[in-house]
């Protein structure tokens, strides 16, 4: 067997089966786009660079247009495959790199929202904030906000005042009491066929939401300002958040099923990248000092 880092080998496959990513711009590929850079980065191989800049210069155009995207489209999902353009642009210095963030970017200003403040997760679902969009709109601002500074200071503080209140808002609405869970969607208007019609939540604890939210609030730590008033609380929510995914862990196996509490139920099934994504948030949490160093000494973690 390769003594290569599993990350290593898994960045080689991957750009080994597919040296073009995809056929349009959306979060999947921007997902493996930035583990790419994170092997980029920890092995300094521009091999990997490489791959991420060809990828995304088939969509990004000279002026910063990229190719598929519409603003108007609203689309929270649309925004994480710009988190690979920072690198992009930090390296090299193009400006189309800067419009197309600045593009990206752009949606937030006009992006409509719950009567409470929430970002919809498409345009297409009014009303409906989903865990999944927190990692998708809002680590990309939280990123933009900290690397380009804005002249008008208080403007930069109400952004990011604006994307703790996103991690905040949908905690509230979706974290079951009983079991500190959170479900997957919220409906402000509860007139989704899923929706709860007492709590507008929809029925069932899916694990890669939780996974996305869990990840997306200690990346969105990394470009907080350490001073935030908020930072306490995002901190908060995090432990939570984690303390109810650990009871939720399956015993045996170590890792957890797709519907968190439904267990072996007939069509349920033990996630992987769920638990890849719990993983992430826990080991990078207790790195960090924002979750206890219990939390990844439980059975079946294999001294992560």
């Amino acid at each position: 067997m390769s003594n290569q880092k599993w990350s290593v080998r898994m960045a080689d496959s991957t750009i080994a089966r597919y040296p073009t990513l995809a056929k349009e711009w959306n979060y999947q590929w921007g997902l493996v786009l930035k583990g790419i850079e994170q092997v980029w980065r920890a092995t300094g191989d521009d091999k990997y660079f490489a791959y991420i800049q060809s990828n995304i210069d088939g969509f990004v155009q000279p002026d910063g247009t990229i190719r598929g995207y519409r603003v108007d489209e609203y689309n929270v999902d649309r925004l994480n495959t710009g988190k690979a353009l920072f690198a992009l642009y930090e390296k090299t210095r193009d400006e189309k790199y800067k419009r197309a963030l600045d593009l990206l970017r752009s949606q937030l200003d006009s992006h409509p929202r719950t009567i409470s403040g929430g970002l919809w997760h498409k345009q297409i679902y009014p009303y409906q904030m989903w865990l999944d969009g927190i990692y998708m709109a809002d680590a990309f601002w939280a990123q933009y906000e900290n690397q380009f500074s804005i002249d008008n200071c208080q403007l930069t503080i109400d952004n990011f005042n604006d994307i703790a209140r996103q991690i905040v808002l949908i905690e509230q609405h979706t974290r079951d009491e009983k079991t500190g869970l959170l479900y997957h969607a919220w409906d402000e208007s509860k007139r989704m066929r899923w929706a709860n019609p007492n709590n507008g939540c929809s029925p069932h604890f899916w694990g890669r939401a939780i996974g996305w939210y869990g990840m997306a609030i200690v990346d969105i730590l990394d470009f907080l300002p350490r001073d935030h008033s908020q930072r306490d609380a995002l901190i908060a929510i995090l432990n939570r958040t984690c303390d109810a995914l650990a009871r939720a862990q399956d015993a045996a196996s170590g890792v957890w099923w797709q519907v968190l509490d439904q267990g072996a139920r007939p069509g349920n099934y033990l996630e992987s990248s769920a638990s890849s994504m719990f993983v992430y948030a826990f080991v990078k949490g207790v790195r960090r000092d924002y979750l206890p160093a219990t939390l990844i000494s439980l059975e079946g973690f294999g001294g992560c």
